[in-house]
């Protein structure tokens, strides 16, 4: 006996929206596997773009700037196909993916890949393993992340939730800045002539840089709310050389993340995110619209010597209301910051973050370590060369180090001179793990500033404990250094001022839920200890956040070893790796 082929109407109809559905949702269908994989295509791209009254041609991806979102689960799989339409050399770091076994999809050019050349291209295959939140990708060669940056945006698992009230909205809000002039001529310049590079025009919520600025009150970001609603902000910091101050007026925020890993929430009506660093917070907006509008401002945190930009990015926070009083008569207000070298609220600040340390979300900070670092991070000076005038200190180069060695980028990939076992010439694996000549470091600042040039790393074998003391110098100045470590997050145990004490500071040491990150501000006259579990073999650099001291030297890398297991070791590179 067979059965009618006709479809009633309803079966059809559900029929039809489940294979709309699946069209439009593919990730839904595939939710109960470990995860998806979502391709994207960067096209590196100049695009003409105005802001304050001046035009010029930006390096951009896709033709937006900031640059593309990209969207993903905890357990995705992400591949990226970057092609390079631009004159210069490019790549693309992912910051804060921890790159299990994938180093080669990390993004530093001359450490884990040659830089990908014009006409070029180049796909980054990488897991998002054991992450949520937010992070955000940008350009690491040069100075070219000023305009090639977007979101990264990790999503929990299907069926999993946030450990905070669900919000309403979500927004991400990308702190940038921007030069009227190319960056890349900017850094060239100030390599060339030894001197400080020259500062900034403009920071930026989103790309716009707001009413503070000449001719800018029409590119003003607007962050339209509805009453009675909770929004999440993604905060990323991607200025190139500032930390950032940050807050809305009559507003306060309910911080409940850092660097994509959940902390303990707290409240504050101030935030100061470091270059590199995110935070997400919660903002409850009041319960009626209330006739005014409100401004949000950032301005730079800064206690060295040098210039910076001292300029402030606005932008307005404006509920949705049903009347029809308009915009015009609101009220404007404006939060206050701490001062520009607010050192006292920025290590305080900094002292709230703990990890949520549950045990669906358990802090495994080592409680016991193989072995100990102690990092100098600081300026310091190149003699200038013969026959110039330079323009550092005292007619020398401005120069920055870690342990007073200025690293030196090879002209070769270092993961692929270390995995086929190439490294003659290119790096040697004495960098230091104490500093080779003592001295007082936050206090009288030595005579000699000189500092040593060279490509030296530090090996590590497979799954060691490590600590790692990064202690602030006043040499050319005592500041905040925002320390970055590829590959890894940290615990952040134990920071302070003055110099670190090896009998006194570490039995004060948090290892019960100290917070964990990808990036963090070694303490301006002070020091901070991070401890890692080396889980993950590869080349990974850790380096400062500030451009301008990355490209004086301020950075490092760590070899760490293969293990014994298949699953410990890192597979051989693809077979598009740009070369050099």
């Amino acid at each position: 006996m067979c059965t009618s082929s006709v479809l009633s109407p309803s079966i059809f109809m559900a029929f039809f929206v489940a294979v709309g559905c699946f069209m439009a949702y593919p990730e839904v269908v595939t939710a109960k596997q470990a995860g998806i994989t979502r391709h994207y295509t960067f096209n590196i791209k100049l695009k003409n773009i105005t802001r304050l009254c001046h035009t010029k041609s930006i390096v951009a991806v896709n033709g937006k700037f900031p640059g593309p979102r990209v969207v993903a689960r905890e357990g995705d799989h992400l591949v990226v196909k970057v092609v390079n339409l631009v004159p210069n050399n490019i790549s693309i770091h992912w910051h804060g993916i921890r790159q299990l076994r994938s180093g080669w999809a990390d993004g530093p050019s001359y450490i884990t890949q040659c830089p990908i050349q014009t006409g070029q291209s180049y796909v980054y295959n990488f897991t998002i393993t054991g992450q949520r939140g937010t992070l955000f990708w940008h350009a690491h060669f040069s100075w070219l992340r000023a305009t090639v940056y977007g979101p990264l945006i990790i999503l929990p698992r299907h069926n999993e939730s946030y450990p905070f009230v669900k919000p309403y909205k979500q927004v991400p809000i990308l702190f940038g800045e921007w030069f009227n002039a190319d960056p890349e001529a900017v850094i060239n310049q100030s390599l060339q002539t030894g001197g400080g590079p020259n500062v900034s025009d403009a920071y930026t919520f989103n790309g716009l840089p707001g009413p503070l600025y000449n001719c800018s009150a029409k590119d003003t970001y607007k962050l339209k709310v509805k009453p009675g609603k909770t929004y999440l902000l993604r905060l990323i910091n991607a200025a190139l050389n500032d930390d950032l101050f940050f807050s809305i007026a009559n507003h306060s925020f309910t911080v409940v993340e850092a660097d994509a890993v959940y902390v303990k929430p707290f409240e504050t009506n101030i935030l100061m995110l470091t270059p590199g660093q995110t935070t997400n917070v919660l903002l409850k907006t009041k319960s009626e619209a209330p006739n005014a509008t409100f401004l949000m401002l950032a301005r730079p945190y800064a206690t060295g010597m040098g210039t910076f930009d001292n300029t402030t990015v606005a932008g307005i926070l404006e509920y949705e209301t049903s009347s029809h009083t308009g915009s015009k008569n609101r009220t404007l207000l404006k939060p206050g910051l701490p001062a520009i070298n607010g050192t006292n609220f920025v290590a305080n600040f900094a002292s709230k973050f703990r990890s949520l340390a549950t045990t669906m979300f358990p802090a495994n900070v080592p409680q016991t370590v193989d072995k100990k670092f102690f990092f100098t991070v600081g300026l310091g000076t190149n003699p200038c060369p013969k026959n110039q005038t330079c323009q550092g200190p005292n007619g020398t180069k401005f120069a920055a180090s870690m342990n007073n060695i200025s690293f030196a980028l090879p002209t070769t990939a270092l993961l692929q001179s270390y995995f086929f076992s190439q490294s003659n010439g290119v790096y040697t694996t004495d960098f230091p793990a104490f500093p080779l000549h003592p001295f007082n470091y936050t206090g009288t600042p030595p005579n000699n500033t000189l500092v040593s040039n060279g490509t030296k790393l530090v090996v590590v074998p497979f799954n060691r404990r490590v600590e790692v003391v990064l202690q602030d110098t006043s040499i050319l100045g005592a500041e905040s250094h925002p320390l970055h470590f590829h590959g890894y997050n940290f615990y952040v145990v134990g920071q302070g001022f003055g110099n670190f004490d090896p009998e006194n500071d570490p039995p004060k040491f948090n290892l019960v839920d100290p917070v964990e990150r990808n990036t963090i501000g070694v303490p301006s006259g002070g020091w901070v200890a991070i401890r890692f579990q080396a889980d993950n073999p590869g080349v990974w650099l850790m380096h400062c956040h500030f451009d301008v001291h990355l490209s004086w030297g301020l950075r490092m890398a760590w070899i760490v070893l293969d293990g014994k297991l298949p699953n410990q070791k890192l597979p051989p590179p693809p077979s598009d790796l740009p070369k050099c």
